[in-house]
């Protein structure tokens, strides 16, 4: 399957697919159809990219974290100008493989590119330097890097002085999922043992301080 919102370039992956021998069961333009499409599909593998209609921002890796969260093998290979560091961690931080995040301008050749494919979608995992160098870059300056998206969802939630039933009612989930959330987010961000409330407060500050 093709997710791609640029017309051209989207019926051209498609002819060169097919040319090798794939079957391509869809080809959409948006995040939404993405998401219909993979699950009423169930492709071997997905080719997506980061930003699609309607956002234009991050659309397409959004809706693939999705469909990975979802449950399921849902092979991806995202196709992107531009490394998304948002949404990158989540979907690359996946135990289970089958993901890969190749930059367009560093695809050389048609042949490479159609290897990473397949390897892909045989359960591998493909990335490209760039998208490794700029990720740990970000290891290092921020201390956040290790919180899933969801974890900063609540961290942000948490730094406008929301409580947990405030945060599971604006997240729509429990307030025992808000504590587990906030039990790791203490954990990954090494805050020492000491009442929840302080440790609120230094989660907190390491929010605010981080670039």
């Amino acid at each position: 399957m093709v997710a791609e919102d640029g017309v051209l370039l989207r019926e051209g992956l498609v002819r060169l697919l097919m040319e090798a021998g794939h079957d391509v069961v869809a080809a959409v333009g948006d995040g939404p159809s993405l998401i219909a499409a993979v699950q009423n599909e169930k492709p071997d593998v997905s080719v997506v990219d980061v930003r699609m209609p309607p956002s234009h921002t991050d659309e397409g890796l959004r809706a693939a974290v999705a469909l990975r969260r979802s449950g399921g093998r849902t092979p991806i290979l995202v196709l992107s100008q531009y490394v998304e560091l948002a949404y990158a961690d989540d979907l690359l931080a996946d135990a289970r493989g089958a993901i890969g995040y190749l930059l367009k301008d560093a695809v050389v050749d048609v042949d490479g590119f159609l290897d990473a494919l397949g390897r892909v979608a045989a359960g591998g995992t493909v990335l490209d330097p760039q998208v490794v160098a700029q990720l740990m870059i970000r290891r290092r300056n921020d201390p956040l890097a290790e919180l899933t998206t969801r974890e900063r969802e609540v961290l942000a939630l948490m730094a406008e002085g929301a409580s947990n039933t405030a945060i599971a009612k604006r997240l729509v989930v429990t307030e025992g999922a808000v504590e587990k959330h906030i039990t790791s987010i203490f954990g990954k961000l090494r805050l020492p043992q000491d009442s929840d409330q302080h440790r609120r407060v230094l989660a907190v500050l390491a929010y605010l301080r981080a670039p």
